[in-house]
């Protein structure tokens, strides 16, 4: 089995989690079976609909907080009329608006405050208790009731102080107590005194031996529990990022990425790094050599595949670009709308799609109301790229940091030529500068008037000079490395070699 190791999963999900639904299609197309650990809370969302999003299935995922009970992992199923059954001998009157509805309770300000997974039906997520205008509990639903939060009132406001999660059954599996940032575990067994141990104690009940890989995709807080328990199982580092700071760095002395720094301390318990490309690959293992005076075994193994290469079925939007990304301050999507309004005064039917959702999505929305340009760039939120890269011209990128760039690499399986920063790593492994897009140099006081200025010109380089068909051949050329087949060799091998 292959244990992977993360903190959280989102909506709108890094990188990270989109590597790992890659990898998780990867182990089920050659037969390697694999889990996927989650070990944030989740209290606005229920884990399944996130993973499931993502493309995980329920028996993939194992969850920190239901580990320990006998739950799994299941959509929302517990319906409004479950939840009245429990409070038939009570009267109560009862009110819906959109996703929330409300009970309310004779005497003492009583109610309870329901919140449903859709608008549209009656599947309950949560339950909020409020009693004399205080809250004491939220209860957590799936197919059952599989934790409960309990509060009380404090300086003001609900102070939560306890969790318990639940059997199927109700029967209490474990509590959380809970003082801010402090927290206690009490299992029937054992007390258990911080979520770091939690980790560690989840690993250990995991029984790993020799046959099982252990892969760590997010270290911030467990990669040391984790691997004090691994026992016999091997240990394979993810790397998603750059991995130093330049900045920190000189010929004698090496700041690494604070991500990575105790796992690159403990390289002899590490059995395999694995980067997204080989420039990562080479660079981290000339580092080692040099600061470190060892060479650690690294792989390289992309973090995405390409099933097929897709070709239009039509032909392509004339000056059309496209990108996608978390919509994220580093993503810098504003330059590329900046750009786009400059680079149409030269080309007046250029256009500009942007799918992604994220914390920026607002200011962008303003942004292009300020410059009158939503009749040609346009935020389409999140969706299935998967048919419709191909129905555009080129791709464009604003990030100036890139670990690997799903995105990249779904666009030159689409045959789009690129245009975006030289920066690591992989802006540099999927463009071939004047081949099938544009590296924009970068200069360490290059500001954001110069950087936009810089993707103007590129943007109107590309449709107006370049031999758009060579390119969009020499994108499909580089994409062939990154078919699914080749990615399955490549884990097959590690795999093996680490047993």
């Amino acid at each position: 089995m292959i244990y992977n190791f993360n903190l959280g999963i989102g909506w709108a999900s890094s990188g990270v989690e989109f590597a790992q639904a890659y990898r998780a299609n990867i182990f089920r197309r050659i037969g390697q079976p694999a889990k996927f650990v989650f070990t944030d809370m989740f209290t606005k969302d229920n884990i399944q609909h996130m993973t499931e999003n993502m493309g995980f299935q329920d028996e993939e995922i194992l969850w920190i907080y239901t580990f320990f009970t006998d739950c799994r992992i299941s959509p929302v199923t517990f319906t409004l009329k479950q939840l009245e059954e429990t409070i038939r001998d009570r009267q109560f009157t009862f009110s819906r608006q959109g996703t929330t509805a409300k009970y309310v309770f004779p005497g003492n300000n009583n109610f309870y405050t329901v919140y449903m997974v859709d608008a549209s039906s009656d599947r309950v997520h949560r339950v909020e208790m409020v009693s004399n205008n205080c809250l004491i509990r939220k209860d957590y639903y799936t197919y059952c009731r599989i934790y409960s939060e309990y509060y009380a009132p404090l300086d003001n406001s609900a102070h939560l102080y306890q969790r318990r999660f639940f059997n199927e059954d109700g029967s209490v599996a474990y509590e959380e107590i809970t003082d801010n940032d402090i927290v206690m575990y009490q299992f029937p067994d054992k007390l258990i005194c911080s979520k770091e141990e939690l980790v560690g104690y989840m690993v250990s009940r995991l029984n790993l031996t020799e046959q099982d890989i252990v892969l760590i995709d997010r270290a911030t807080g467990i990669a040391q529990i984790i691997m004090q328990n691994a026992g016999a199982a091997r240990v394979g580092i993810m790397i998603h990022a750059d991995h130093f700071s330049e900045g920190g760095t000189d010929e004698n002395n090496i700041l690494w990425n604070n991500y990575y720094e105790y796992a690159f301390s403990q390289y002899r318990h590490v059995d395999f790094y694995v980067t997204a490309t080989d420039t990562q690959n080479q660079l981290l293992r000339e580092q080692f050599r040099q600061y470190v005076g060892v060479e650690p075994n690294v792989v390289t193994i992309p973090v995405g595949s390409l099933d097929e290469l897709r070709h239009p079925k039509k032909a392509r939007k004339k000056h059309s670009l496209i990108t996608a990304s978390r919509l994220a301050t580093e993503k810098h999507v504003d330059w590329l709308i900046d750009a786009v309004v400059e680079a149409r005064k030269r080309i007046p039917d250029l256009s500009l799609d942007i799918y992604g959702k994220g914390g920026e999505e607002a200011k962008l929305k303003e942004q292009i109301a300020q410059k009158s340009c939503g009749e040609y760039i346009r935020l389409c939120g999140q969706q299935k790229l998967d048919d419709l890269y191909q129905n555009y011209e080129a791709y464009l990128s604003g990030s100036t940091s890139e670990g690997f760039g799903l995105s990249l690499m779904e666009a030159i399986g689409s045959g789009l030529p690129i245009i975006g920063f030289d920066v690591r790593y992989g802006n540099q492994n999927f463009i071939d500068d004047g081949k099938n897009g544009y590296l924009i140099p970068v200069r360490d006081k290059m500001d954001k008037k110069a950087r936009v200025q810089e993707l103007t010109e590129r943007i109107v380089r590309l449709f107006t000079e370049a031999d758009m068909r060579r390119f969009h051949q020499h994108a499909y050329q580089k994409a062939k490395k990154y078919l699914t087949g080749e990615v399955e060799k490549r884990w097959t091998e590690t795999i093996n070699q680490s047993r």
